[in-house]
């Protein structure tokens, strides 16, 4: 949802992010009793708009809502559900985000899987899974933009955008920050802060950072450990080199250490023939007999340089990122011992599983050149060029703790791909009158990768151990607004959209697999208003897109590995709906609301099922093996709705209205999901609502903030993921977690 609001920041945002909120030169009882929104802008167009103008569907996250998102010291799987249509899971915890907008995303749990959903944090693209997880601290927004981005973003985003911006430094003449401090259940602390400190009129340095921590606090029955922790530590430095209006320079420094538990799998927590947990579950116990363990370094910087011209910007950005360590390593299985070797349990476990995987060596460097006009001309028009490379060298390893309790290899592969692209990209608005503005853009592609097996010890291969993909790809868009009124413009938009090929490494089950490039048109149209003299907002959008040769995922099945296949077509409609309203004074609502309807369209597509579950698609048995057709069923990890709400009432207590009593909650909600291709009882998520509390009080003008919160307060628990090869195996949502928060602003 896009929140807007006048309550105390978290931190101070930059000065082109937020403009200043909408005053009446003489108050009137009605503006003090609903004041109005704060003017929202985004830079979906790579410019800086009000978002009421953008011809795109698009939320903004930002502020006080960023705050209380972050207080349970959670990931960016919290944003799940807390915009229309984004979803966001992982089967490998904290480092490995999967990304769904308008049900449209990739289960591939691979080193080298590719997203149809770009996340950018400041304006780099963070191609790999394991980068899409850096912590979201110190940011001015999140934005998150559906649908194909094409044409100025570009690099694999048929479904859309998340789009992170730091807080940047600024010239002010003073130092300036924040920090904040929280601790709640299981001890999950939260220390983030920052300074702003400007050297002399033309420098300015902004440093800001995160910690973390959570003790481990599920108990393993079996081994009598817990798990379940984690320590995240990540800073920023941000240089800012501003000697003249004509030009600037910003130097961004980063880094990421992460280490803890691995994803808990928990066998046979589903009741047979339903989705429901089984009777007595406990999230706090588990009973495994392998090891498991997380590692996670990255670390990365870029460099912004613009130069301003009486007519025209010239953008240079830089950017290289780098994973230095990553280690997950796992019980698969979920369970202790094996039918075949008792004792095991819980329930049936038919063979023990249990693997780990990594990044050895990584490397990821962009370039992008941008020209534009200045805005304030009925044409503005703005062209580049970019560039892409990408190394990366990935392991993954067996084990069986069953028969090898120290813990020795038993299979090991390591492979490495090398990607390259490079792009042209062009785009041009121009006002036809006062009212109609029409927009276009173009962009054409060629992306090449080369993928070598290094090594496969004690696995067999199958088939060849290297292979290539290359294709080249143009990709467009078209979309008008119309203002009916200077509070109401309509929109329209075509765009299109494409994912370059993908390589699936081998197993000792398959071997290499490579995906042809989809490809994604979009139609969409909708309105954004600005309502009641602009104490509301209510933009809704509707849309339909249709996907060629859709990279899908077979998960699991009947072993352990990812095989691609392409579907035929794959389809997905649905609207979407934001509204924001300072109901009074004090009262603050926000609405969202999303439905997305998808389905696979290929009548020839087949895959092995579950070994266990009750499956509900046709059968086939297809040299000597079942299969089962998937023709019909939606996307993975694809919920229908999404809906969220936000309510925030704040007391003045006293008569300058310096300090303040608030309660601020927060709703989310996901009806059922599929977890894999195939549909069965048990691998589909119940709905989950979640809910958050936050109680505080704030005083000196905002500058100090003290609050007790709650995330998921109704403690719902439901599945989220599930392991479909070796039993009933699923992965869980975050419990319940009550805390205390103490913040300054300076």
């Amino acid at each position: 949802m896009t929140w807007a609001e006048d309550a105390p920041q978290p931190a101070p945002v930059a000065d082109t992010a937020v403009a200043a909120p909408a005053t009446d030169s003489t108050p009137t009882a009605a503006t003090e009793a609903a004041p109005k929104l704060e003017a929202v802008t985004v830079t979906a167009s790579r410019r800086t708009e009000n978002i009421k103008n953008v011809p795109v569907s698009v939320s903004l996250i930002r502020g006080e809502q960023l705050n209380v998102l972050n207080s349970g010291g959670q990931d960016i799987r919290v944003l799940a559900a807390k915009t229309p249509s984004l979803n966001i899971e992982s089967s490998n915890g904290r480092s490995f985000p999967r990304l769904y907008i308008r049900g449209y995303g990739n289960t591939d749990f691979n080193t080298y899987a590719s997203q149809p959903v770009s996340l950018v944090y400041d304006d780099i693209v963070q191609e790999n899974a394991v980068l899409k997880g850096y912590p979201m601290f110190d940011l001015a927004a999140v934005e998150v933009l559906r649908g194909p981005q094409g044409t100025l973003f570009g690099r694999n985003s048929p479904a859309g955008v998340v789009k992170f911006d730091s807080v940047k430094p600024t010239l002010d003449n003073k130092v300036s920050g924040y920090y904040s401090l929280s601790d709640g259940t299981y001890n999950t602390a939260n220390a983030e802060g920052a300074i702003n400190i400007p050297l002399n009129d033309v420098l300015a340095v902004r440093v800001s950072g995160l910690v973390q921590h959570r003790d481990d606090w599920v108990k393993d029955t079996v081994t009598g450990g817990k798990l379940e922790g984690y320590d995240e530590k990540a800073g920023r430095i941000q240089l800012l080199y501003k000697p003249s209006d004509d030009f600037s320079a910003l130097l961004n420094v980063h880094a990421r250490d992460m280490s803890g538990s691995a994803r808990l799998f928990r066998a046979n927590i589903i009741q047979p023939g339903t989705n429901k947990l089984i009777d007595g579950f406990d999230p706090a116990e588990i009973s495994t007999d392998a090891h498991n363990k997380q590692e996670l370094q990255t670390s990365g910087t870029n460099l912004h340089l613009t130069w301003n011209f009486d007519q025209f910007k010239i953008s240079s950005i830089t950017g290289y990122e780098t994973i230095n360590k990553y280690f997950t390593r796992g019980d698969i299985d979920g369970g202790y011992g094996a039918v075949f070797a008792p004792p095991s349990g819980p329930g049936l476990i038919p063979f023990p599983v249990e693997t780990s995987g990594g990044v050895n060596d990584h490397k990821q460097l962009t370039q992008e050149f941008r020209i534009e006009s200045k805005s304030g001309q009925p044409l503005n028009w703005q062209a580049g060029v970019y560039y892409f490379w990408d190394d990366i060298t990935g392991e993954s390893i067996g084990y069986n703790t069953l028969s090898n309790p120290s813990g020795q290899k038993t299979t090991d592969m390591i492979w490495e791909q090398d990607n390259k692209a490079w792009a042209a990209f062009g785009s041009a608005s121009y006002d036809l009158t006062d009212k109609f503005k029409v927009r276009g853009g173009i962009r054409y592609t060629h992306d090449e990768r080369n993928f070598d097996v290094k090594l496969a010890d004690k696995v067999p291969m199958l088939g060849a151990k290297s292979a290539d993909a290359d294709v080249n790809k143009v990709n467009w868009d078209v979309s008008g607004t119309y203002a009916i009124t200077p509070d109401v413009n309509l929109y329209a938009r075509v765009a299109t959209g494409f994912r370059a090929p993908s390589i699936a490494p081998p197993t000792e089950f398959v071997p290499i697999t490579v995906a042809q490039a989809e490809t994604v048109t979009s139609y969409e149209a909708g309105f954004k208003s600005d309502l009641f003299d602009k104490r509301a907002r209510l933009n809704f959008s509707v849309f339909r897109y249709d996907v060629k040769n859709q990279q899908l995922t077979v998960v699991g099945g009947q072993n352990n590995s990812n095989v691609l296949i392409n579907a035929d077509k794959s389809i997905g409609q649905g609207a979407e709906v934001d509204f924001q309203a300072n109901l009074t004074e004090h009262l603050k609502f926000t609405l969202g609301t999303s439905y997305n309807d998808t389905e696979i369209k290929d009548p020839n597509l087949y895959v092995a099922p579950c070994r266990t579950c009750t499956v509900t698609d046709p059968e086939i048995v297809k040299n000597g093996k079942t299969l089962v057709s998937i023709n019909g069923n939606p996307l993975p990890q694809a919920p229908k709705w999404i809906s969220n709400v936000t309510l925030r009432y704040g007391i003045p207590l006293n008569l300058n209205k310096d300090d303040e009593f608030f309660v601020y909650t927060d709703w989310s909600y996901r009806s059922s999901a599929n977890f894999f291709l195939y549909e069965s009882a048990e691998f589909k998520s119940q709905p989950i609502l979640e809910g958050g509390l936050r109680v505080g009080y704030n005083w000196d003008a905002g500058k100090y903030e003290a609050a007790v919160f709650a995330r998921n307060i109704t403690n719902t628990i439901r599945t989220t993921s599930g392991i479909d090869f070796n039993n009933l195996t699923g992965m869980i949502n975050e419990p319940r977690m009550v805390g205390v928060q103490f913040k300054q602003n300076f």
